[in-house]
């Protein structure tokens, strides 16, 4: 039997999910088809930043830099839960960039963007007397300070697309499409499970939202001629032991103009990041390089007291962003900007290239309204208006996890943190009835327990070890090979259960 939709969306990274969320709410019928796992791929290889992009000023990036800026307040609305404040010391070194530049571009990232604005702006500061100031090298004095927000990214990816689940949309992960046609009237895909099951459905408008691949979708599945290209830039981090105990980020400026940034990360650790380096592998398997892992260390070297070498790092990622080739010379220097393109020549074909992760949403709406005078049944823009992610109904994170707390006293400061901050108001899906840590089910380390578990595959797509602990959580940096193959062998013994429909408006409504 062939299924019916209004839209076919390929790629599960964080624009597709974005789009799907955005149709669904319009009350279109959206099918989203990813060939692994939701954000396997780009979408959770980020600096974890939802931020306008300060370095971008410099290249006077002002319009994406404002968008950027006025989707940072809408997010954090959106999504307390799992994105909050953060703000970034910038140790001043004159002979990179002169103080006044500085100033003049934390001015610019103060007042860019529309609305209303809610994280405290920039100032000077003296190092010597601020918490920032001690694990530095003594010969940075002054530093200036800033905002921005931290995400966890996969989840960011994870809750949009639960959102437009819950809307109406099918979302069909580790389902690859194998190819398209189309005609005058729509398009005719089929899919391919990862199982080998194939099915037909058939859409009146085709996104292609493959990210790295999208180049490769026109030419070798949709068989459509076209004359964009896309640069390729591998981007890598480097995950080392906590350098500083304060809860500020730290952006520091190189010899070669880049900036690298180092941020508190999983409450013991630092987060290192980023590289811009030319790729012409194949993107579904990044990796960091030798000279990528020195350059990392070098550059936080240059600041802190404390050195590191390659022998301290306890993980990286690597990740492939698909830019726009605007033949800029230094790969730092390509545009992150997007672009629509919208292909009429029969059914309609939208494709999505570029973009990233602070940006979804408005790309999202604007592909939308796009497509919007080919739908009639497409009701208006809605997802700027308040409307929050799955578990963000709550503003207040730390109002949520003192009552969860209050109502479970045996819950872990640490485990209840985790939940609040991953799961927000949904939480009480998890624990249930649960009056002990044993009522929760098996415990596979890291307070994993077989409650989140069981909710993460009825609910979050979750199929194996690495869904779990790399890309819904980050336990995998607490996980030993033993526990990680304790997990890998329940969840290959016990069969998933069925998502679960339907809203959850209150905080907490069980307490």
């Amino acid at each position: 039997m062939t299924e019916q939709f209004d839209l076919l969306v390929v790629g599960g990274g964080i624009n597709g999910a974005g789009i799907a969320r955005d149709a669904a709410g319009r009350g279109l019928s959206v099918c989203l088809c990813e060939r692994d796992d939701l954000a396997a791929h780009t979408s959770s290889a980020s600096t974890k930043l939802i931020h306008g992009g300060l370095r971008y000023l410099e290249q006077y990036e002002f319009a994406l830099v404002g968008k950027a800026l006025a989707e940072r307040e809408v997010l954090l609305r959106a999504a307390p839960h799992i994105i909050w404040p953060l703000r970034f010391v910038l140790p001043h070194q004159s002979h990179l960039r002169p103080a006044w530049m500085i100033r003049l571009g934390l001015f610019l990232y103060d007042n860019l963007g529309r609305g209303r604005r809610t994280l405290p702006g920039s100032r000077r500061v003296n190092l010597k007397h601020h918490e920032s100031g001690p694990p530095l090298r003594d010969e940075f004095q002054t530093g200036f300070i800033y905002s921005d927000a931290w995400v966890q990214d996969a989840r960011l990816v994870v809750l949009n697309a639960m959102d437009a689940m819950e809307r109406g949309a099918t979302i069909y992960t580790r389902t690859r499409c194998v190819s398209v046609s189309r005609d005058a009237d729509g398009w005719t895909a089929e899919l391919e499970s990862a199982h080998g099951g194939r099915s037909t459905v058939t859409a009146k408008v085709l996104v292609n939202a493959t990210g790295p691949w999208a180049v490769q979708f026109l030419d070798q599945v949709a068989r459509i001629g076209h004359d964009h290209a896309l640069r390729l830039v591998k981007g890598s981090h480097i995950v080392v032991p906590r350098l500083f105990e304060h809860e500020h980020a730290y952006i520091f400026q190189q010899p070669d103009r880049r900036i690298v940034f180092a941020i508190p990360y999983e409450h013991d650790f630092t987060l290192i990041g980023t590289t811009d380096v030319e790729y012409r592998s194949d993107p579904s398997a990044p990796h960091i390089d030798d000279e990528e892992t020195h350059y990392l260390c070098d550059a936080a070297n240059r600041y802190f007291k404390k050195t590191i070498t390659p022998a301290d790092v306890v993980w990286s990622y690597s990740g492939v962003r698909p830019l726009l080739d605007d033949e800029q010379g230094n790969a730092s220097e390509v545009t992150r900007d997007y672009l629509l393109e919208l292909d009429q020549q029969g059914a309609l074909l939208l494709n999505v290239f570029g973009g990233k992760l602070t940006t979804y949403r408005k790309l999202a709406e604007e592909a939308m309204d796009r497509l919007a005078p080919w739908l009639p049944n497409a009701s208006a823009a809605w997802t700027s208006k308040g409307h929050p992610l799955p578990g963000g109904e709550c503003q207040d994170v730390d109002v949520l996890q003192r009552e969860l707390q209050s109502a479970h006293p045996w819950l872990p400061p640490s485990l209840a943190w985790r939940l609040v901050h991953s799961y927000g108001s949904r939480t009480m899906r998890i624990l249930g009835q649960a009056r002990s840590l044993q009522d929760l089910g098996e415990h596979f380390g890291g307070h994993l327990y077989q409650a989140e578990v069981d909710y993460l595959r009825a609910m979050e797509w979750a199929v194996d070890a690495r869904d779990i602990l790399w890309r819904r959580s980050k336990l995998g940096l607490r996980f030993n090979p033993e526990q990680v193959a304790c997990l890998t062998a329940y969840l290959a013994d016990a069969p998933p259960r069925h998502p679960i429909h339907g809203n959850q408006k209150k905080c907490f409504p069980a307490l």
